[in-house]
């Protein structure tokens, strides 16, 4: 299976969740919180670089809940300001 390249879109989404994910860890460790959601220091920090600008939807859920942070704001950072969740019925 061939991984499609990303696109400029998704490589800023990448940069803008990064961005969220370093400022909600603040001071702590990242070790700490890699340990705490389940994932290796050095993916925390390809993801906080954007190095790594589309992680698992499980690695999103648990580093939501190891900074204690809404998977919803995760997302709406991820997609953009000008792009706004919609509900799912």
């Amino acid at each position: 299976m061939v991984r499609q390249p990303l696109t400029p879109e998704q490589i800023e989404a990448g940069r803008r969740l990064g961005a969220l994910l370093r400022s909600a860890r603040a001071e702590r460790d990242p070790g700490e919180v890699a340990h705490a959601a389940g994932i290796s220091p050095e993916t925390l920090r390809k993801i906080e670089t954007g190095r790594l600008p589309s992680p698992g939807f499980g690695t999103i859920v648990r580093l939501s809940e190891a900074l204690d942070v809404p998977l919803h704001d995760l997302a709406a950072t991820w997609l953009g300001a000008d792009q706004p969740l919609k509900a799912v019925s």
